[in-house]
């Protein structure tokens, strides 16, 4: 058995090699794209993420004999995400990256798993992020092939193995969605839709304009709660927190990605869509100092390297769920792009859960996407006498 030894991760010097280790395990992997460190870091400064607050983290590498690093993992809890929709109060493990061999992943999975049990933990999901799902989300299982998207996880094949051999199961799977923009690339069913829509008087489909951003940001907010109110766990948004969210895209927004349905001028849903900053930033090799953050801008507005785009969100108010108010705000984009005025290829759609069949059937049925990449999330229960149930579907909770 080979000597490998768990340390802490407390000083620079270990921060560093935590950050750096994928640089190993994917240096001869084209699909692989060197994230920025300033990425990795955030959930982990107490100062950027709010979870500290209920909440730990605690990181890991692993050394062999010969003090070379060949494995990392990260562990956390927040004490109100622990008890939300879970039978047991459920720890998280994520950032995982390792050689191929089972004793490196077991010496650190037993650590998160003592870890969190030492704090009332009973389970543990993985690998997850410390914050948002929509950012290091979930094991890569299909589509090791495609380049991952910006914030989204990439891993070798293997890993797979290294989580179900220590015991995680299956929790839920989630869905990226690919969509090629080219003519003809909906249903006649869908374009028959789209008509009707469009000569149905009221509606109408647009793009947003950068001087308009603080009433995009309140049309935004006013969608949202009305959308997703009625989904369990989903807290409303304040103004405050939608304009800090449009200032956080601001940097990288083009107006032409992001549109808006209205019916007799009031916004009944949005689609929002940002440029892949993975096409550009893997150059960075981590790094994101005042001139990368300048050759990332001149890349964005000057060139056609980043020519994918990925939706953050879309929503439709209840009212008007089910008329195709979503296929009629991509008709409107991809009219656009026939007209030869944007550089885009391609979208994709990420972090579709298999317990929301509705989102699952609107991607493949209205927006006309195909399956591109599978991701999972595992959970491992501590007491292994107990039954495992998967993930439920989503529920809605009823009115009174």
């Amino acid at each position: 058995m080979a000597d490998y030894q768990l340390e802490e991760v407390i000083t620079r010097a270990q921060k560093r090699a935590f950050r750096t280790l994928p640089r190993r395990i994917y240096k001869d992997n084209p699909s692989w794209v060197h994230p920025l460190d300033s990425d990795i870091e955030a959930p982990f400064d107490p100062r950027r993420n709010e979870l500290f607050d209920g909440g730990e983290a605690i990181r890991w590498i692993v050394r062999d004999g010969r003090g070379e690093v060949v494995g990392r993992l990260a562990a956390f809890y927040n004490r109100e995400t622990a008890v939300k929709d879970n039978d047991q109060p459920t720890g998280g493990v994520g950032f995982f990256e390792s050689v191929d061999d089972q004793q490196v992943a077991g010496l650190m999975f037993d650590a998160a798993r003592e870890w969190l049990a030492a704090r009332g933990m009973e389970a543990m999901d993985g690998p997850i992020n410390f914050g948002d799902r929509d950012s290091w989300w979930g094991l890569l299982i299909e589509g090791f092939e495609f380049q991952p998207l910006y914030l989204n996880p990439y891993n070798p094949p293997y890993y797979r193995t290294l989580f179900e051999n220590y015991g995680f199961q299956n929790y839920f799977n989630q869905y990226t969605y690919d969509r090629r923009f080219e003519t003809g690339g909906f249903s006649p069913s869908v374009y028959e839709r789209v008509k009707r829509l469009e000569e149905t008087p009221g509606y109408r489909f647009e793009h947003i304009r950068m001087r308009d951003l603080k009433q995009v940001a309140e049309n935004f907010r006013t969608i949202y709660n009305k959308a997703w109110a009625k989904f369990s766990g989903v807290k409303p948004m304040d103004s405050e927190h939608a304009q800090k969210l449009l200032g956080t895209l601001k940097p990288i927004i083009d107006p032409r990605l992001i549109y808006f349905a209205y019916f007799d001028d009031q916004p009944i849903g949005f689609f929002i869509q940002v440029p892949d900053l993975n096409r550009v930033i893997g150059r960075f090799r981590g790094r994101f100092h005042l001139v990368n953050k300048l050759r990332l801008w001149l890349m964005l507005h000057l060139t056609s390297r980043a020519d994918r785009i990925f939706a953050v969100i879309f929503a439709v108010t209840p009212e008007f769920q089910g008329k195709g108010i979503e296929t009629g705000m991509m008709n409107a984009y991809e009219k656009m792009v026939r007209s030869g005025k944007l550089k885009y290829k391609s979208l994709e759609l990420a972090w579709i859960g298999d317990f929301n069949p509705v989102m699952m059937r609107m991607c493949e049925q209205y927006v006309c996407a195909s399956r591109h990449k599978v991701h999972a999330t595992y959970r491992y229960l501590f007491d292994r006498e107990k039954e495992f149930h998967r993930c439920p579907r989503m529920g809605v909770k009823r009115s009174e």
